[in-house]
């Protein structure tokens, strides 16, 4: 695997959307892997830490606050600026 990492915006339900992909992968490489298919094992593990990297990223995602606009970041840059 390529271990080069870039960010991307993605929104939480896109987010949720390659969470429920990876899951059904995982539930595809298993029986293949089960079934003593060639290569499903390593592939399976590879969709795994995929799926703990998208899952870590979904709950970070949300427990943020959106950033305040307006009056509200204006005062609280200023507060950060003293």
């Amino acid at each position: 695997m390529n271990e080069t990492t870039k960010k991307l915006e993605i929104s939480t339900s896109e987010l949720d959307l390659i969470a429920n992909a990876l899951e059904t992968q995982s539930k595809i490489l298993r029986m293949q892997a089960s079934a003593g298919g060639h290569g499903a094992l390593s592939r399976l593990n590879d969709v795994k830490r995929l799926l703990a990297t998208v899952s870590s990223q979904r709950e970070n995602t949300g427990n943020r606050r959106p950033e305040p606009s307006g009056l509200w970041g204006i005062l609280r840059s200023m507060r950060q600026a003293t």
